[in-house]
């Protein structure tokens, strides 16, 4: 008697294929160190530098406020790092191509960049947040604690989608320069690493032209350092961020 095949066809399932792509970017950049150590370890390291020691004479307020700052330009980090260097790498080696041939969802790409930026994100408000309690005394209701975090890990997505159009401008080589051309002036311009009444009155006029200045604006208020001001506008610019980059580079991947 001939043997029957009972063999079963394999079902797509697309959520299957969007959280292996996560897991798999998460892996490739966890075990990469060039990128891992510097995300996880500069904002830890710079806040606890500039934060609690250098700042210690503000006491726990002083540190309670770099908080803020640092927890944002630590999110930055990982966002355009995460996406501008990858994407100019996949571009330049032709893996965006190969990904396209695939039977992958579109959007798994993109998904499980950002799913990789929120949990090393994560993994950086939680080492800001040890530091915070356990050197500078810093004490934060839960809500405040749950507040920041929120609005740090929304906030990797205007960041990324800035990344992404960084990473369409520039191959491989080019790609970390240009981005750190951007991070670094745009987080002091923006008074993440010090307060902006330290900085020049044109300066301070010209702050609210960056995205950063905006996030640390919310992330302020969660601490309690809010002005009073309200926070939609700041929330209605980051999204605009968001769309304008996101399309931009939309428009630059769809270039042949």
């Amino acid at each position: 008697m001939d043997a029957i095949d009972r063999s079963t066809p394999v079902r797509f399932s697309a959520s299957r294929a969007y959280m292996q792509e996560a897991r798999y970017e998460f892996l490739r950049l966890w075990r990469t160190p060039s990128f891992s150590l510097p995300c996880l370890l500069f904002p830890a390291v710079f806040y606890l530098l500039f934060g609690v020691l250098l700042g210690g004479r503000g006491g726990p307020d002083a540190a309670r406020y770099m908080l803020a700052g640092y927890s944002v330009f630590g999110i930055m980090g990982v966002a355009l790092f995460g996406f501008g260097v990858t994407v100019a790498m996949d571009r330049e080696q032709g893996l965006l191509t190969l990904k396209r041939a695939q039977p992958m969802p579109p959007g798994a790409y993109l998904a499980a960049k950002v799913a990789m930026a929120m949990l090393f994100s994560t993994v950086i408000l939680a080492l800001l947040a040890a530091l915070a309690i356990g050197v500078a005394g810093v004490r934060l209701a839960p809500a405040q604690w749950l507040g920041l975090v929120v609005a740090c890990l929304l906030g990797v997505l205007p960041f990324s989608a800035l990344g992404l159009w960084l990473g369409t401008l520039v191959g491989a080589r080019g790609a970390p320069a240009l981005i750190n051309l951007v991070y670094l002036p745009m987080a002091f311009l923006s008074g993440l690493w010090v307060p902006l009444s330290m900085l020049p009155g044109l300066l301070q006029e010209l702050a609210p032209a960056w995205p950063a200045y905006h996030l640390s604006r919310i992330a302020q208020a969660q601490v309690g350092f809010g002005d009073g001001a309200p926070l939609g506008l700041h929330v209605l610019v980051l999204l605009g961020v968001t769309v304008l980059f996101l399309a931009l580079a939309r428009r630059r991947l769809a270039t042949p």
